[in-house]
């Protein structure tokens, strides 16, 4: 099967089933080959369970019961509830025994019908034992799983057929140990399922757990909390409420999701946004009597799943100041929210004189201007431009304190948050907003201001924020997310609806088949609570921070290695340095041995030259030797240093320098040489030169010596 094939399922297979973990949608795929189908009833049971109804207009509505067509499952549960201790909330309690001539401001969470069959058989679902339809259930499968709870020091042992609910083991956790449904808190779920091991209705099957497991029960009763009321509203303060309303006459029907933080005010302002009907107009049937609009859907009262009527009771008032008379068609629930006492009579009303010259009191408010609902104007063409837009329409819709969002293209954004080293690299965040979405409010003006989200995205991330309001935009970040990260992550951001927008794409750098690669770790929709969205980064960031573990050892590793190739380098190159000095002084010093050689040897050149050039000049300036036969001539000779004579044959009247120059002609310069005569001892070359032979007598014949001076 293609790449492209198997990310087309793994789109498909999260959409479908919800699941946002990319690893837990693969490890499903891969367990069933990768077939949709196969994979899909792997993750989503196929029960045959039977919803309740609709809400209609002809049906009256009773407080917390279910029509007689609800699920077997259902009626056991709410028995269940009912049949708590005293302790357990208020909204629990006195279900059954109500006035059956509830007008519909008393309206119920779930409609049904009032007769007494249906109430019968409410109460023979109350007294039904839960192990008759467990044991039925355990005829068909032959897996059990048994559950010790650890509770006062005591171990229960209870063993339950797969199929069974969270609700089912708590009936049996009740009847072992007598702590109210209401009061108890089961530790020791696996930590991937913590989420699915709150609702009651999911089966043991879908938790992953063991044959034997160990589970610890406390009483809530016991943790310190004052009073389980306050205590069980707290818990439901970061629950997600469902609430189906289904708006007449038209019959329009909106699912909405909202934290249990949120008011009825706010509720009903965000309903404005899908309905376009004002708050003032909006006529509500199925709050509980006892909520105002600044109740918060956890101390309302009304379950996690409930359903509404909306009309569009539009005000007409007409208003005469003659006869200071007053007639007003608001609904009740509208002339509550405006501060109008509905019980009064028409004749108290036209009496009160304070109204006669109020006539701005029944004029109609100006209409509610909504603000722009996209963040990012339509066909925008550059990220950069987009980002900057982004951030001013933000602050100024949803003012301070807001995320650090980045401000440039996601390229950029992606290279600061991921493209570092291991020790400096961060997670990406996304921020997906959608302007039609009816959880972008709440989303922004509540969890993206709470100082610790703010904290743990300063701290650990990169936060990216685009708008998907636009076709153009979203589709010029799609054709980013492709190219800078994955197409699997275009595909995730392609496939979330609206109705889960705003969404926080989470990206991290992470090393896959040898490769390294960034890739969605996470993805949180905006139908999320406070303390589900903090767990949610945390968790994010835990496991990104496990994977840099190893990188920062491997980079440390990486480092240390080049540490030491570094070091060995430069000792090398000192080394080699150190060579190339002494081979240049080496060089430079036969250079200079070259060069006075050279020097020494031109200047022996030159004193050759010279002395040659004296010698020739000598040799020249003799006089001619005469002839052995003449008269008066003398013989000298001259013993050389090396013992060998030199001997001619001079006239007398030839003066002394002629002998001289004679030596001379043989190499023997005056200047380095004396001519001693031997009879008296006389050093020749300190005489007068101009004398004669005969004068200095040095004849007939004479032996000189050459001596070194």
């Amino acid at each position: 099967m293609s790449s492209e094939n198997k990310e087309e399922i793994l789109a498909n297979f999260q959409s479908i089933t919800g699941i946002d973990d990319v690893g837990e949608a693969f490890s499903h795929l891969e367990e069933t080959n990768w077939d949709l189908m196969a994979a899909i009833q792997r993750v989503i049971p196929q029960d045959d369970e039977i919803q309740p109804p609709l809400l209609t207009e002809a049906e009256p509505m009773v407080p917390f019961s279910y029509h007689a067509s609800t699920s077997t499952t259902a009626l056991n549960n709410f028995s269940s509830e009912s049949s708590t201790s005293s302790t357990c909330p208020r909204w629990f309690k006195n279900t059954r025994n109500h006035s059956k001539n509830n007008t519909a401001a008393d309206s119920a969470f779930v409609p049904v019908s009032s007769n007494s069959a249906d109430d019968d058989l409410i109460d023979l679902a109350s007294d039904m034992d839960l192990d008759a339809s467990m044991s039925s259930t355990s005829s068909t499968t032959t897996k059990q799983i048994l559950f010790n709870i650890h509770f006062d020091q005591k171990i229960f042992d209870i063993r339950l057929p797969s199929t069974a609910t969270i609700e089912q083991l708590k009936k049996k956790v009740n009847d072992a140990t007598g702590i109210p449904i209401c009061r108890q808190a089961i530790r020791g779920w696996p930590p991937a399922k913590l989420r699915e091991a709150q609702i009651p209705t999911t089966k043991l099957s879908n938790l992953n757990l063991s044959p034997e497991n160990e589970l610890i029960l406390i009483d809530l009763t016991e943790e310190g909390y004052m009073d389980f009321e306050n205590d069980e509203i707290t818990g439901r303060l970061d629950k997600m409420f469902k609430l189906t309303i289904v708006q007449q006459p038209e019959g329009n029907r909106h699912e909405l999701t909202f934290p249990g933080r949120t008011t009825v005010q706010e509720v009903k302002t965000n309903v404005y946004y899908v309905t376009d009907i004002p708050v003032r107009h909006q006529e509500w049937t199925g709050w509980p009597q006892s909520c105002d609009n600044d109740s918060t859907l956890a101390q309302s009262g009304i379950q996690l799943t409930h359903n509404f009527i909306l009309q569009n009771g539009s005000s007409k008032i007409r208003f005469n100041t003659n006869s200071a008379t007053v007639t007003s068609t608001l609904p009740p629930r509208t002339a509550n929210v405006m501060g109008l006492d509905t019980d009064s009579s028409t004749d108290e009303f036209e009496d009160a004189s304070d109204f006669n010259n109020c006539e701005e009191f029944f004029t109609d408010p100006p209409p509610v201007q909504s603000a722009s609902r996209h963040l990012i104007s339509n066909n925008t063409d550059n990220e950069t431009t987009g980002s900057l837009e982004f951030l001013d329409n933000y602050k100024q819709r949803f003012g301070e304190p807001h995320p650090i969002f980045f401000s440039g293209s996601l390229e950029d954004a992606l290279k600061e948050a991921c493209h570092k080293p291991a020790r400096e690299r961060k997670l990406l965040a996304i921020y997906l907003h959608h302007g039609e979405s009816i959880l972008t409010n709440v989303f922004c003006d509540r969890l993206m201001k709470h100082e610790s989200i703010l904290q743990t995205f300063a701290e650990n991330f990169i936060v990216y924020g685009w708008d998907l309001t636009h076709e153009s935009n979203k589709h010029l970040l799609l054709s980013s997310v492709t190219g800078c990260i994955s197409n699997t992550a275009s595909l995730t951001v392609r496939n979330i609806s609206i109705d889960k927008l705003p969404s926080i794409l989470i990206i991290g750098k992470s090393r896959l088949s040898g490769r390294t690669s960034c890739e969605v770790l996470s993805v949180i929709h905006g139908n999320v609570g406070l303390d589900d969205l903090m767990s949610r980064l945390l968790e994010s960031v835990e496991m990104y921070n496990e994977h840099l573990q190893v990188e920062i050892a491997e980079e440390d590793a990486r480092a240390l290695r080049d540490q030491v190739k570094a070091e060995q380098d430069m000792a090398y190159q000192q080394t080699l340095q150190a060579d190339i000095a002494k081979e240049e002084a080496k060089q430079q010093k036969e250079a200079a041995i070259a060069a006075e050689r050279k020097r020494l040897a031109s200047e022996r050149a030159e004193e050759e030259a010279r002395r040659e050039s004296i010698r020739l000049v000598a040799k020249q300036s003799l006089p001619q030797e005469p002839a052995e036969t003449e008269k008066n001539i003398s013989k000298i000779r001259v013993r050389k240093p090396t013992g060998e004579f030199l001997e001619r044959r001079f006239y007398t009247n030839n003066t002394l320098e002629d002998l001289l120059n004679f030596v001379a002609s043989h190499g023997f310069l005056i200047e380095d040489y004396k001519l001693i005569s031997s009879w008296p001892r006389r050093d020749l070359t300190s005489v007068n030169a101009t004398q004669t032979l005969q004068h200095l007598k040095l004849y007939p014949q004479e032996t000189v010596i050459l001596e070194e001076r």
